[in-house]
């Protein structure tokens, strides 16, 4: 039976690996790749298509359990990973009716895929196993953020304009490693119990396969209406009011370092030709600081009572020195240009250095954030957790779209404003929420 778990999580985040590869790949080289297309009748926008995707997301996380239910999390996350190559799939021979109807899919399907994969991992641990799974999980799809960046670095260094023939051969193979991905979903085996209930469910002949599934169906839509209520209560509640500018910024620096500074660095005409392949070494950099964080701050300082103001204080500080030297070392228009190159000067002669070391300083600062989310949502909402994260998702998710739809038009000067301006408020809001659980955790001792 352990075995058999372990063994599932272990293809589970395989299977998440080799999709997110092809996929966070794709959203860092996606505006760069969309610009290369201005010769050609195709006028879809990279922004535009994150922000419908990450939007779509946060709206279809309401339904997505209510899916899973009824069709199982095996098959739902397989159902998925087809979206996700097709989306894929479309940058091969791009038209922009087809790239913007598969960002809407794919939005769906992201939504269906993270609360089957939440489902099925829950699934195959208990209470002695579930922190190692997770780590084990997160540990194999924080790496999706090395391989297909590496891939983009070597096969784009030295190139100043990305033909047809290389935007064909890079997205062919990450077709290829996506659908590998979702062939492995097909691999993941039942455990015991779902085996038993399985065969007693078969063994009931009254029961013929429409009722059964008209029976989950009903079960699902019934604690869908539920978990919605309780999602609007908790909502509503002062620590999540408060938590929500954090979850808000969250999702912009989100926006930002996975789709926009990609294409900044891209774009930065001082950069030479080496600038399309500093895209994916960026992208490798801020994986690193993601793993470095995770596993610092998520294990290293696990007992340490005081951690999450100190952590979070120190995502912000990281983040706004971060920003800081990217407004001195990037060009302002990098983000908003139609050519492949940017027009204005820095105030420093851009460094590749420089504009690498603030890629690990965003991974850092965005760990730091997310960890600390996910740990104050669960000792606030302890009983509730499910909702609280749902409300994360869905507040995170809504600003990273807004995001992407003002990234192609805002200089990014304005951009980073917005960020430090957002990323204070979020972190003395989160202060605030510590100190209220510690007095409430205070009170409960006497």
């Amino acid at each position: 039976m352990a075995d058999i778990r372990t063994y599932n999580v272990v293809i589970l985040g395989i299977g998440f690996l080799l999709i997110f590869t092809a996929f966070t790949t794709c959203g860092n080289i996606e505006q760069t790749v969309v610009k290369s297309l201005n010769g050609t009748n195709f006028t879809g926008s990279g922004y535009h298509s994150l922000g419908i995707i990450y939007g779509v997301f946060s709206f279809c996380n309401v339904l997505a359990p209510t899916i899973v239910a009824i069709i199982g999390p095996q098959f739902t996350m397989f159902l998925s990973g087809v979206l996700y190559s097709g989306y894929i799939a479309v940058f091969i021979i791009p038209s922009t009716w087809s790239f913007y109807f598969t960002s809407v899919v794919i939005g769906i399907g992201a939504a269906m895929l993270w609360t089957a994969q939440g489902h099925f991992l829950v699934e195959n641990s208990d209470a002695s196993t579930i922190n190692r799974n997770t780590g084990l999980f997160w540990a194999l799809l924080q790496c999706s953020m090395l391989f297909g960046n590496l891939y983009v670095y070597f096969d784009w260094n030295g190139k100043t304009e990305i033909s047809d023939m290389d935007r064909k051969i890079m997205f062919t193979a990450l077709l290829v490693i996506s659908v590998l991905g979702t062939l492995s979903f097909l691999a993941l085996r039942k455990v015991r119990q779902q085996e038993e209930a399985l065969s007693e469910e078969e063994g009931q002949s009254l029961l013929s396969t429409r009722l059964k599934y008209k029976q989950r169906a009903t079960s699902a839509v019934t604690e869908a209406k539920t978990e919605f209520k309780t999602i609007l209560e908790i909502f509503k509640t002062k620590t999540v009011l408060l938590l929500s500018f954090c979850m808000a910024y969250s999702g912009l620096e989100l926006s930002f370092y996975s789709g926009v500074y990609g294409t900044c660095i891209g774009a930065t005409t001082h950069f030479g030709d080496a600038a399309k392949g500093l895209i994916g070494i960026s992208g490798i950099v801020v994986g690193t600081g993601e793993i470095v964080g995770g596993g610092l701050f998520g294990l290293v300082l696990k007992n340490n009572r005081f951690r999450r103001t100190s952590v979070v204080f120190l995502g912000m500080v990281v983040h706004f020195v971060a920003f800081y030297l990217i407004f001195l070392n990037i060009p302002a228009d990098s983000p908003v240009v139609f050519q492949t190159s940017s027009q204005h000067k820095p105030y420093l002669v851009p460094s590749v250095s420089i504009a690498l070391l603030c890629s690990f300083l965003l991974g850092l600062g965005d760990s730091c954030f997310n960890t600390q989310l996910y740990s104050i949502l669960g000792r606030a909402f302890a009983e509730q957790s499910a909702p609280a994260f749902a409300i994360f998702k869905f507040i995170q998710s809504i600003f990273a779209a807004v995001a992407f739809f003002y990234s192609g038009y805002i200089l990014l000067t304005w951009q980073l404003l917005v960020m430090v301006i957002m990323g204070f408020t979020g972190t003395l809001c989160f202060f605030m929420v510590e100190r209220m659980q510690n007095m409430s955790a205070d009170s409960q001792e006497y």
